[in-house]
């Protein structure tokens, strides 16, 4: 059963749900999900369907429902106000074998993106009386729509969402019902005991003014891989013919506003022949829109190929609009590269005087000091500095965290 841990002697069964097995929220998944069965829990992995899951994993957990029945939640949900509420019968199999499993405790990452029924979901865990910990990835938990609201400036999340400013951002729809949405999320997440955890210390600061402010909520950092993610000997420069040049590298899934796109290209434009813009990560659609002076490099599956790019650059620079807590951040300070980034949620958590400068949200003329300033006094923001400030987010430190809060919860 793919990602089903068999043991002997059965200890305790832990189920790990996400949207997908991929990206950075998946990742996070699937390490934990072996930490646990290195620790002696019968462990398994559920999360949506999709191709992008089918091609690089198809061996790895269990899928929840049909990629045809996701594409019908995702579409139907941006005309129709059921976001959440769809996914009926893919749900209905779905609870079929966490009966058959009878899980000790389950462990949710993001239940938003098409591919569950939240209600049926719920009505499961509250009538088994399950312990559940909830990892916020974003703000959607507790929003009547979105999952950030800083672009926006919207606070009505806080007592009431209505009229929402942003129905464009994900999870896309053309209907406002984020007054009615966001009284359901409240009655669906606040009659169930929950364990929240949020990755940054802002999203717990978040959690507390919203409706989930009477769930126990605690921060465990998310943490990438420092055997993959360390300083190479990287012949990046020389490839790309950039010997000479102060690189400006910035990395993402998915470029655009919200990850600060538009930050990169003005860069492009202000600095001279002595600097080099360099995007990992883009589209043929983001390259058109991208001057011939920035270097774009599209999305790599290779994670060592991505460390020996952060190992090339001078700075990390993330100008981005709406965040939690990135790893990309940390993935560079351990691979020796200092960050520069906007004070947007948790991003500049991760970084201290010596490993890189936090600029106020949205400050271009401070960003372009900043980058200056680093690059006239690269002295102060050593290597070994920053590879010592990412050893406090490994991979290894959150999942000892993880097993430990269920250990506790479940009095092992």
């Amino acid at each position: 059963m793919g990602m089903v841990m068999e043991r002997k002697k059965q200890i305790m069964k832990l189920v790990e749900i996400n949207s997908g097995n991929f990206g950075s929220t998946g990742t996070i998944m699937n390490n934990i999900a072996h930490s646990a069965y290195e620790e002696g829990y019968d462990v398994y992995t559920f999360y949506g369907k999709s191709r992008t899951a089918i091609e690089k994993n198809p061996e790895r957990g269990n899928f929840i429902g049909t990629i045809l029945g996701r594409n019908f939640h995702i579409q139907i949900s941006q005309f129709v106000p059921l976001n959440g509420c769809l996914s009926i019968v893919d749900t209905f199999f779905f609870v079929h074998k966490l009966k058959k499993i009878k899980p000790d405790l389950i462990h949710v990452h993001n239940l938003h993106n098409g591919y569950i029924n939240i209600p049926i979901f719920m009505n499961y865990v509250k009538k088994n009386n399950i312990k559940i910990v909830w990892t916020l990835h974003d703000c959607w938990s507790f929003t009547g729509h979105c999952a950030y609201y800083d672009m926006s400036q919207c606070k009505k999340w806080k007592n009431g969402c209505n009229k929402c400013p942003a129905l464009s951002t994900y999870p896309k729809t053309y209907v406002d019902d984020s007054k009615n949405n966001y009284r359901r999320k409240k009655k669906w997440f606040t009659s169930v005991e929950l364990t929240l955890v949020t990755p940054s210390k802002w999203l717990l600061n978040e959690v507390k003014k919203s409706f989930l402010k009477y769930q126990k909520c605690l921060v465990i950092n998310n943490g990438i891989d420092l055997e993959i993610f360390k300083p190479y000997e990287s012949k990046f420069r020389e490839i790309k013919q950039c010997e000479g040049k102060f690189i400006i590298l910035g990395v993402a899934l998915t470029w655009g506003e919200r990850k600060g796109l538009d930050y990169f290209i003005r860069l492009a434009s202000e600095f001279g022949e002595k600097y080099k813009v360099v995007l990992v990560g883009t589209t043929e659609e983001d390259i058109k829109r991208l001057p011939t002076n920035i270097l774009a490099i599209s999305r790599t599956e290779n994670a060592v190929e991505l460390a020996k790019i952060y190992s090339a650059a001078d700075v990390f620079v993330n100008p981005t609009m709406e965040e939690n807590f990135p790893t990309v951040n940390i993935e560079a300070l351990a691979c020796g590269t200092p960050v520069i980034t906007f004070n947007t949620g948790g991003s500049s958590e991760m970084i201290s005087n010596k490993t890189g400068i936090s600029v106020e949200r949205g400050n271009y003329l401070e960003l372009i000091k900043a980058i200056n300033y680093l690059y006239e006094n690269r002295n102060q923001f050593t290597s070994a500095a920053c590879v010592e400030r990412a050893t406090k987010y490994t991979k290894k430190n959150m999942c000892e965290e993880y097993i430990r809060l269920f250990n506790q919860m479940l009095n092992k």
